[in-house]
């Protein structure tokens, strides 16, 4: 054999050389893969488009692996006997020992030379039966459920479902229409028991307010005695619950998601910038909710941010210029009103100007700032401070969505350093 490092190469095994990779070779439904040391089974899956049904799985969250839904067939190479080179087929894999029983994929991580099948009569079987346990007490009210349109075991059930029901006894009731918080609404009877909303509250949010009580079938979920569901990171819940057991009182019953168009932007009400998908009908905005970006925001995103979207519709927003006449404001029109405020900005000189903008403009609107400065002649423009308290989590203290942008843009450290000067020039010049 040839030392050359090609033939080197050409002679290693696939274990060997995903290891130096630190990476290990899994077959995915008959096809071989390379994944990290480390990676979740059903994220392993996941990333090949190979599906695998989930509810308590989140990948920010820990694994409980309670609902039993993302299992599948498992299978690693029989262990030789001592003495004994394992068996390997043409590409230098080992044959595959398939295990008689499933795994669920949440909380198994995958090893060398695995095996994972997403299909096949036993995990048909296995979902069937998961199905059939989360619906026996479920109530029957999709028409109605506020989840309808985007519920993970309406979906479900109808790709994984038996399709028909056996159970025939009365289903156990449990609390519905619960005011558990000042922003979301609890009907516990379409609880699967995912505790998403637990660990989140828990892990994520660190006011760990909600837990189970009751036990089998009775099992309920609940706010702890003495208190409320009301922290600013509470309609996160309402989010990652894959069923209409918790619902946001802002949204609730007031659209069918089925109507509403997805448009993803950016937060704009501190400088943490949490990225979000604007759900609208027509030119109404109807919810906001978090876009996942791992380095911004996560999933997340807080209460107060995701509902201060009602002022663009409100009584008190301005919708068109107002002109100053006789100590009465009048409705004008975008010409008039330029066309007056250029004749009155000519009776002074340009030292007399100063332009106060907004950090909570576009780049692009920065940048005109700064060129109607140099047309008019003065270099006196700044930007209005908006300071609150950072929360350590999304919040930032930075109120303004676009300091950086105002920074880069008009090179400076502070733009809004010059404010202070100019507020009390312009104290002074008032008789």
């Amino acid at each position: 054999m040839s030392d050359s490092p090609t033939a080197t190469a050409e002679a290693k095994l696939p274990k060997d050389i995903a290891a130096e990779m630190g990476m290990v070779n899994v077959q995915i439904d008959g096809v071989w893969h390379r994944f990290p040391k480390g990676t979740r089974m059903i994220e392993a899956c996941r990333s090949v488009k190979r599906a695998v049904p989930y509810y308590c799985y989140h990948p920010k969250l820990s694994v409980p692996g309670n609902c039993r839904m993302c299992m599948v067939q498992m299978g690693m190479p029989p262990r030789p006997t001592p003495g004994q080179e394992p068996t390997r087929d043409e590409n230098g894999y080992e044959p595959i020992g398939w295990m008689p029983r499933p795994a669920i994929s949440c909380a198994n991580t995958v090893a060398e030379n695995m095996g994972i099948r997403t299909t096949g009569e036993l995990i048909e079987k296995c979902r069937e039966g998961v199905m059939e346990f989360l619906l026996i007490n479920h109530p029957l009210d999709c028409p109605i459920c506020d989840q309808a349109g985007e519920c993970r075991l309406q979906e479900q059930s109808v790709g994984y479902g038996r399709g028909v029901s056996r159970f025939v006894d009365m289903k156990v009731k449990k609390p519905k229409n619960v005011d558990i918080g000042p922003r979301i609404r609890l009907d516990d009877e379409r609880c699967i028991m995912c505790s998403r909303c637990i660990r989140f509250m828990d892990e994520v949010a660190g006011d760990p307010v909600l837990g189970f009580t009751q036990r089998g079938t009775h099992t309920t979920l609940t706010v702890h005695p003495g208190r409320l569901l009301d922290n600013n990171y509470s309609l996160n819940t309402a989010d990652i619950c894959p069923v209409g057991a918790l619902t946001s009182n802002d949204f609730r019953f007031q659209m069918r998601v089925w109507f509403l168009k997805e448009t993803p932007s950016i937060d704009v009400n501190c400088g943490t910038g949490c990225n979000i998908t604007i759900h609208t009908r027509g030119n109404t905005i109807h919810r906001i909710t978090p876009r996942q970006n791992d380095a911004v925001n996560s999933n997340w995103m807080p209460d107060s941010h995701r509902l201060n979207f009602h002022y663009i519709d409100g009584d008190a927003r301005l919708t068109e210029p107002m002109i100053l006449e006789g100590g009465i404001h009048r409705a004008a029109t975008w010409p008039e009103a330029l066309t007056k405020t250029t004749a009155a900005l000519s009776h002074y000189a340009p030292s007399e100007i100063a332009i106060i903008a907004s950090a909570r403009m576009t780049n692009e609107e920065l940048f005109l700032v700064r060129a109607l400065a140099g047309k008019i002649g003065t270099g006196a423009f700044t930007t209005v401070p908006r300071e609150g308290e950072n929360d350590g989590l999304l919040i930032a203290a930075d109120r303004n969505p676009n300091t950086t942008g105002a920074k880069l843009i008009w090179g400076s450290e502070n733009p809004s350093a010059p404010l202070a000067s100019l507020s009390a020039k312009a104290s002074a010049a008032v008789p």
